[in-house]
């Protein structure tokens, strides 16, 4: 019988070093999770900036560009009428 309480003193030294290298991996894998949490909350604020960014310049370049074109047609215009 000797050999069967040395293979359970074994096998529980294995499972208490599984079990304590789980705890460990679980503690890792949950600080990764809220690191990569907030790297995606950074992520979706940025892109939202972006996004408002981007309508405010649509907005006034629309106008700016047909104001743009309608000076240089009257530049032309006026060039062609003084020759």
């Amino acid at each position: 019988m000797d050999w069967a309480y040395t293979l359970v003193i074994i096998l529980s030294v294995f499972l208490a070093l599984f079990l304590l290298l789980s705890i460990v991996l679980a503690v890792l894998l949950i600080r990764v999770t809220l690191q990569i949490k907030s790297v995606t909350d950074s992520a979706q604020r940025t892109a939202g900036t972006i996004e408002e960014l981007l309508k405010n310049a649509k907005k006034f370049s629309g106008p700016a560009f047909f104001l743009k074109a309608v000076m240089k047609q009257t530049k032309k215009f006026n060039k062609r009428k003084d020759d």
